[in-house]
């Protein structure tokens, strides 16, 4: 019986080292080697200091930049998740309607004007660092006119951020909101 007791220890020691240890090391050194920026969560740094993740969004209320999608964490890293509310929930018929006329107010929207889907519901992560290209291009006239830059050169620069769908099959095409904004502030530069 002791023999097996011994033995038992030596394999559940061994794999502990193995599969805990050397494991994790060996495919961490791989990604830090072959994907670098990608192994460290592919922050985004401006002027030497990190400003955000490409993976992650961020709230942007001001008017002069673009808005992502509502978020049911408030963009917390540490907190994802959605709602989990139904269509039939009283509470997301508000938030949904709240949220609609937040659109509408703020971009000088007709009532009957169509609003895309990504602006209005909460991503399933309540991370989603993207918008889809109609609900960016809803938001130009209004970046236009508190920047006091054509709408011509906005819609422009929002066309060099709009990525194709993955493997080009997948999901659809979207715009990186904070890249979208950085490149926004050095528009008055250019």
């Amino acid at each position: 019986m002791e023999k097996e007791i011994k033995s038992g220890l030596v394999v559940f020691l061994f794999f502990t080292v193995l599969s805990g240890l050397l494991y994790p090391l060996l495919i961490t050194g791989i990604a830090q080697l072959i994907w670098n920026n990608k192994a460290n969560g592919s922050l985004i740094k401006l002027n030497n200091k990190i400003i955000g993740s490409k993976l992650v969004g961020q709230q942007f209320r001001n008017p002069a930049y673009f808005h992502g999608r509502p978020s049911n964490v408030v963009y917390a890293g540490n907190k994802s998740g959605a709602t989990n509310l139904g269509p039939t929930s009283k509470k997301l018929i508000e938030e949904t309607k709240k949220n609609i006329l937040l659109i509408r107010n703020e971009n000088k929207l007709s009532s009957d004007s169509k609003i895309p889907a990504d602006l209005v519901f909460n991503s399933a992560s309540g991370l989603d660092p993207h918008i889809s290209p109609e609900a960016a291009k809803l938001q130009i006239p209004r970046i236009s006119k508190v920047r006091g830059v054509p709408e011509e050169k906005i819609q422009k620069l929002l066309y060099k951020y709009i990525e194709s769908e993955q493997f080009g099959i997948l999901g659809s095409q979207r715009v990186n909101v904070l890249e979208l904004n950085i490149d926004l502030d050095s528009l008055a530069l250019r």
